[in-house]
């Protein structure tokens, strides 16, 4: 088991680099030949900045659009932070102090993260504009997300999984000196689910992240007086290269 999980974590690894990095070559290569700021839009570069700062931080327009379905949003991807910052103790030794800091506040993230999963899921299935424009994938991608959460917490506060081996075979992994993983069914349906996460992220709507900074509503500036706007396949034909 040590070793399959090894060869299918380094492979996942690879396919979300890889497939990440090529999302991002794609988005940032796609011309914008309009104007097309979603209003009210800042005039000026550091007013995008600021726009792009508090959509990443806040989710503005979310907030503006439905508070209670804001309130869910943000509450998870607040605790998938705080829990992905536990996490890291995982990933280094010795454990930097603001990591062993967080780890009551991600412990108990890892609860509320599932509630608010629970209740975005629910929302899918429940709210029937919601529930009429949801894909299949939709839905799969916060029951996946759901049961990475459960898991966790399961090995947390039911099953009590030796964190010591895990962080061993973690460690050896990144040095490339294989490990033994502790022989534990929930570690190995947590595992599972993360590896099939990575392997999925790059071909799915969970792209948002880095999505996001390439919206051409979020990150253009509303100043078509002041400034024509040109793609660059279109300058370049205006000047005739």
């Amino acid at each position: 088991m040590s070793l399959l999980f090894a060869i299918l974590l380094y492979l996942a690894f690879l396919v979300l680099v890889l497939g990440v990095g090529f999302r991002i070559y794609d988005f940032a290569r796609t011309p914008a030949p309009l104007k097309i700021p979603t209003a009210p839009a800042p005039a000026t570069n550091s007013g995008v900045v600021l726009r792009m700062g508090r959509e990443v931080v806040f989710f503005e327009s979310l907030l503006r659009s439905t508070l209670w379905i804001w309130a869910l949003g943000w509450l998870f991807h607040l605790c998938l932070v705080l829990v992905l910052v536990r996490h890291l103790r995982y990933f280094i030794e010795p454990v930097w102090f603001w990591v062993a800091l967080a780890q009551p506040f991600g412990l108990y993230a890892s609860l509320a993260m599932v509630a608010a999963l629970a209740g975005l899921l629910a929302r899918r299935m429940l709210v029937e504009r919601i529930r009429y424009i949801s894909a299949p994938s939709d839905h799969l991608m916060l029951v996946l997300l759901l049961m990475i959460a459960l898991s966790g917490v399961l090995m947390t506060f039911v099953f009590h999984t030796d964190v010591i081996g895990a962080k061993t075979f973690v460690l050896g992994l990144m040095r490339f000196d294989l490990q033994p993983l502790p022989s534990d069914w929930a570690l190995y349906l947590h595992l599972f689910l993360v590896v099939l996460l990575l392997v999925i992220f790059p071909f799915s709507k969970l792209l948002h992240a880095p999505g996001v900074f390439f919206s051409p509503t979020r990150n253009q500036a509303d100043n078509p007086r002041e400034k024509r706007h040109l793609a660059a396949w279109a300058a370049k034909l205006e000047s005739g290269e």
